[in-house]
């Protein structure tokens, strides 16, 4: 069975591995017979009501927010995964799968703050108006004189 670690979320930021907790079953793809006998897809689960110890209420309440269509019954963020053979690697690319989406969801987005135009992109854009209304101007038809 593989070991499990901890999710590095920033240098500051650790969920222990005692909040994850993993389960296998048999995966579909590659492997031959192989993949009938041997339980090799990896279905990972973080415990999200113990990780408000570790992040804060309102850091979780941000990643059940983003990571809904992730979330089992439970509550808990779920990842599976069955690219490789092995469950070792399988459990590792779930992690780290895990940690990316966290990872995105912590990420807090910048405050638009509206501004206003310039004076000298005003004009800019008042003269260049101008001109091509002058340019359309200048498509019309010489006009009869008669």
């Amino acid at each position: 069975m593989p070991e499990l670690r901890d999710l590095a979320l920033s240098p500051r930021r650790v969920l222990p591995a005692r909040l994850i907790s993993v389960h296998y079953s048999r995966a579909g793809g590659p492997g031959g017979q192989h993949v009938n006998k041997v339980a090799t897809k990896a279905d990972v689960r973080l415990d999200l009501d113990g990780a408000v110890e570790f992040l804060g209420e309102s850091e979780v309440a941000r990643i059940r927010e983003k990571l809904v269509s992730r979330l089992d019954a439970d509550g808990n963020l779920q990842v599976v995964s069955d690219e490789q053979r092995e469950q070792a690697r399988n459990v590792e690319s779930a992690l780290a799968r895990m940690e990316g989406l966290l990872r995105g969801a912590l990420i807090r987005p910048k405050v638009r703050r509206p501004t206003r135009p310039t004076r000298a992109s005003r004009e800019r854009r008042l003269a260049e108006k101008k001109r091509k209304g002058r340019v359309k101007q200048w498509r019309g038809g010489v006009p009869d004189h008669e």
